[in-house]
């Protein structure tokens, strides 16, 4: 069975930020003549790894709610240049919207279980993707999403 994590989304006001920044990441790899990958750098090795990475997702928290997650294809660890254990969480470029579950703020990253992951968005919910992101926060704050 397979395990995620859940990790706050620091700099981002919105998915749409989270998108825009993964793109701008990896274009910049491939003008520079990198291999086009996504990852997140994270301090914490999980020692869970071979449950994450059959098919677990990094759950993002953006501006107080999960909002979105990618797919953990690999987790590369590393040691940096001042001789600190890290890991690169490989993650799919692609971003899958969630239902919006709120979450207080928390250091580092979590375990989440399947069952308490949200649900991906459903095509029944597809008209959310119209409403402006500000909009969407709002009604979310007053629990109306």
């Amino acid at each position: 069975m397979s395990l995620n994590l859940i990790k706050l989304c620091v700099g981002c006001d919105s998915v749409e930020d989270l998108e825009e920044w993964i793109a701008f990441r990896l274009d910049e790899r491939r003008r520079a003549g990198e291999p086009a990958e996504h990852w997140h750098t994270t301090r914490m090795v999980p020692t869970r790894g071979a449950e994450i990475t059959d098919g677990g997702s990094l759950y993002w928290v953006v501006k107080g709610n999960v909002q979105c997650r990618q797919l953990i294809t690999e987790i590369r660890p590393f040691t940096d240049d001042e001789g600190i254990g890290r890991c690169h969480l490989m993650l799919d470029p692609e971003v899958v919207r969630t239902d919006w579950q709120p979450r207080r703020a928390f250091q580092g990253w979590r375990y989440l279980k399947p069952s308490d992951a949200p649900a991906d968005l459903g095509k029944g919910t597809a008209g959310l993707f119209e409403i402006p992101p500000k909009l969407r926060r709002e009604l979310a704050d007053l629990g109306l999403l």
